[in-house]
């Protein structure tokens, strides 16, 4: 009898798994579609903030970001986050082979200084799609949904995306967000060095302030700056057809 009972089970567990992944397919599909020409209102890592802070009782977080088109942010915070997130972004479809071999080389010899490759295009399907946090499947995931973006959106288009959505600071989501929190003016009078200030925290918000930079950030703006000259400033995204 139980073994009976355990064939039905697994059919029906099996079909519940395979419906979930229908619908979770067809809201990323539609998303990745719908938002190749709509802003963005919210994100999935924005979501997540918002929900967890509501949980522990913090019921005066927000988390919201104000869309601002890539017309009315500062070349140069375009310019800052490829110089030092991905400067391959121009050329490759998504996933940086060349940058994963490298990071996977390093993380064997030096397992106490874990090296990330993920690029701008994985960023943005991670931050907007899925949830924060390593696992192999999540990985999966986002090396899939990366393609498809790459398949469908422009690379202006991601950019212009990712930086809307990225985290700046705890509750301070997109560009114009943070400019006006930490610089009291609009994204698209940025200047060069407070644009590379804002990527200088970008891989880790919450530890690294653009409020209060510490020595590593400010070392961190000051290599960003070098990159962004040596790009060739503002002829790079125009030649690149990113601005």
């Amino acid at each position: 009898m139980r073994n009976g009972f355990r064939g039905p089970l697994k059919i029906r567990l099996k079909r519940i798994a395979l419906r979930v992944l229908l619908v979770l397919a067809i809201f990323w599909g539609g998303s990745i579609v719908l938002f190749s020409f709509l802003p963005v209102p919210f994100s999935a890592v924005m979501a997540e903030r918002q929900i967890g802070a509501w949980l522990t009782g913090n019921f005066g977080y927000v988390a919201h970001s104000d869309w601002v088109s890539m017309d009315e942010i500062s070349p140069w915070m375009a310019l800052a986050v490829v110089a030092a997130e991905d400067q391959r972004f121009p050329d490759h479809w998504g996933l940086d082979i060349g940058a994963i071999q490298k990071a996977l080389s390093h993380n064997e010899r030096h397992e106490n200084r874990i090296r990330g490759a993920s690029t701008i295009s994985q960023q943005t399907v991670k931050n907007l799609l899925l949830w924060d946090g390593k696992s192999w499947v999540r990985k999966g995931l986002e090396a899939g949904l990366t393609l498809g973006m790459e398949a469908v959106w422009t690379k202006r288009r991601i950019l212009t995306v990712y930086l809307n959505i990225a985290e700046f600071g705890d509750g301070v989501f997109g560009v114009e967000e943070a400019a006006q929190r930490y610089f009291h003016k609009p994204a698209s009078r940025l200047t060069m060095s407070e644009a590379a200030l804002l990527a200088a925290v970008l891989p880790n918000p919450i530890r690294f302030q653009a409020a209060a930079p510490s020595g590593y950030v400010r070392n961190r703006q000051a290599w960003i700056l070098r990159q962004m000259r040596q790009l060739g400033g503002e002829g790079f995204l125009q030649s690149n057809k990113l601005y």
